[in-house]
């Protein structure tokens, strides 16, 4: 799938499918050497960091698991509305094991806060945070992200898991109209 075909990167961001290959496998690497023993326990925020975490957990030369979750703040706007809703429910337990979070994006802070309470609540012996992108220049809230693979300026991004509107989630990058 070529980026002229869309004829999409016009805007502030574009992470190439090659940039991200690259950057994937760096956190991996760094992942798996902050974890040198026991195993992992990864889970994946749905939808947008599914083409993210499948990447992840190949980079990752270590034994791990994986659980999916879901959560909505956003419904069909392009603005968080602040209000975090879980959909989805883990399927394990998270009692004593290592997990990283991977998200999409962390943009205002809030789903992760949110997130991150809810983990620590069900007793994991620790919990990181691994994020695509991230925009600090929007925090409303302070979260500590362990893993980032790209800070990127104030833009609505799409294309590798992240959508418009539930379309273009299958673009092999990231990109954002220009303003």
């Amino acid at each position: 799938m070529s980026e002229s075909i869309f004829h999409l990167g016009t805007g502030p961001v574009h992470v190439s499918a090659e940039q991200i290959a690259e950057r994937v496998k760096e956190l991996g690497a760094q992942i798996a050497e902050d974890h040198p023993t026991g195993e992992l326990h990864l889970i994946c925020v749905l939808n947008g960091a599914f083409m993210f975490m499948a990447d992840l957990v190949r980079a990752i030369d270590r034994p791990l698991t994986v659980d999916f979750l879901s959560v909505s703040s956003y419904g069909s706007r392009t603005e968080s509305s602040g209000e975090v809703r879980l959909v989805k429910d883990l399927d394990q337990s998270l009692k004593d094991r290592q997990v990283v979070l991977v998200e999409d994006i962390v943009d205002t802070g809030l789903t992760m806060q949110y997130l991150l309470a809810y983990l620590k609540g069900r007793s994991p012996r620790s919990v990181r945070v691994a994020t695509l992108l991230s925009k600090p220049s929007r925090r409303k809230v302070e979260v500590q992200v362990d893993y980032v693979g790209f800070t990127i300026p104030d833009a609505y991004v799409y294309g590798y898991g992240l959508d418009v509107d539930h379309r273009l989630r299958n673009l092999p990058f990231v990109t954002s109209q220009a303003t």
